[in-house]
């Protein structure tokens, strides 16, 4: 009797509400994890925060959806298949479906805004330049930038550059689009109309969108869903509403803004008494 092929090589069932998935996933440099255990879902056509304290893990679970780092234990799916898995051809892919916003936009700053969004529709695609020309065009209206085509970067503001960097995130049409602190750096004015762009492109396209970000106002008020990480793991997550009613202590102070709680102000040291008592008998740190 023939024997059933190992579990790794049965196909998956791609779930019609999740595309991306986190199943018990462990990431770390050394000794040191950064995510330990993680399991959450990205439910498709929504907006997913991720957010909590610096150096917990949020832009690593972006490199691990992008498949720039490999998870070590537990798998990272995108529509039901394992990144961590792929081969280059399938991961290569697996990433023309992902589109991604990094930090403070990013731009190549040697080129147009014209050119900054067709270079993934010319690196991609075959597309003759009459028709890339109309999807650039397209990308730059949907962002209000359609009549800055011929600047360099050098030449727009914060917030333009952010725009121009969100056009070029979906010229090849994506399933998902991961923002990397897409607010940072930004004035009122320019903050709020990235927000409305990030939550008005994911309805209108049918996109999935993961945000990382520490702007806590701006994220609440467009997520649909918030995961807030800590400690290697996941200190709470839901709708923005609930997570900002936990009750659980740290997420209580990030959601709050408090400078004491779980997350100390003082870096762990000896008592002040030892310090200035050496101090005072003469002695040198």
């Amino acid at each position: 009797m023939p024997q059933a092929p190992p579990a790794f090589l049965l196909p998956m069932t791609p779930s019609a509400s999740t595309l991306v998935e986190l199943r018990d996933v462990r990431f770390g440099y050394g000794e040191r994890a950064i995510l330990d255990g993680v399991s959450f879902t990205v439910p498709r056509g929504k907006v997913t925060a991720l957010m909590g304290a610096s150096g917990g893990g949020k832009t690593t679970v972006l490199r691990l959806i992008g498949g720039q780092v490999r998870a070590q234990r537990g798998e990272v799916l995108f529509d039901g298949q394992d990144i961590g898995r792929m081969n280059n051809e399938a991961l290569y892919a697996a990433r023309r479906r992902m589109g991604m916003l990094f930090q403070f936009g990013a731009l190549f700053t040697d080129m147009s805004v014209f050119d900054n969004v067709a270079f993934p529709l010319r690196e991609h695609t075959q597309l003759p330049a009459a028709l890339v020309r109309d999807i650039v065009l397209m990308k730059l209206d949907a962002v209000g930038l359609r009549g800055a085509r011929h600047l360099m970067p050098s030449e727009a503001s914060g917030g333009m550059a952010r725009r121009v960097a969100l056009a070029r995130a979906i010229a090849l049409d994506p399933d998902l689009v991961m923002y990397d602190e897409p607010f940072a750096g930004l004035d009122p004015i320019s903050l709020g109309t990235a927000a409305r762009l990030i939550r008005q492109l994911n309805d209108t396209l049918g996109l999935t969108s993961v945000i990382v970000s520490h702007d806590l106002e701006e994220t609440f008020r467009i997520a649909d869903h918030v995961i807030i990480l800590a400690n290697g793991g996941i200190a709470a997550q839901g709708k923005p509403q609930d997570v900002r009613e936990s009750t659980d202590p740290l997420v209580h102070q990030f959601v709050n803004a408090l400078p004491e709680g779980p997350v100390h102000f003082h870096y762990p040291g000896v008592a002040v008494e030892e310090d200035f008592g050496n101090h005072a008998h003469g002695d040198r740190a």
